[in-house]
């Protein structure tokens, strides 16, 4: 008796998680080209921008709630309006290197209701004095 209830335990268990799973892949899914863009060396001042290329690769409308930038040296732009399952959809980043020097890592979060709420992109760069 001991034996079939172990079982039937398993068994639940199993179902359980394997449904838990089945609702998860069954939402939004951000999938990126690429998360980060390295511009190597850049001369303090310069300005740089990258076009980030995601394709929500789920089964429901993927819809972005924000996103965040680690300082006001790096501004995101990202679509507003819901982004269909299959469709892609860019996020442009800026960064302004006035005022920083030496190894930049400037990352962006996106807050959404994929599958995993919080993703992160990156522009990196090497900021060497302005050269008179």
């Amino acid at each position: 008796m001991k034996k079939l209830a172990l079982l039937f335990s398993v068994f639940t268990f199993a179902l359980v998680f394997s449904a838990a799973a089945q609702e998860q892949a069954a939402g939004a899914m951000i999938t990126f080209e690429e998360k980060s863009k390295d511009f190597g060396d850049i001369t303090q001042g310069d300005r740089v921008s990258h076009t980030f290329v995601l394709t929500n690769s789920g089964s429901a409308p993927l819809i972005i709630s924000n996103v965040a930038a680690t300082c006001g040296c790096t501004v995101p732009k990202w679509p507003k309006e819901p982004i269909a399952p299959g469709a892609k959809a860019e996020v442009e980043v800026s960064f302004n290197s006035a005022g920083k020097m030496g190894k930049q890592n400037s990352v962006v979060r996106i807050y959404s209701n994929a599958s995993e709420p919080i993703e992160k992109i990156s522009l990196i760069s090497n900021v060497l004095p302005k050269t008179r």
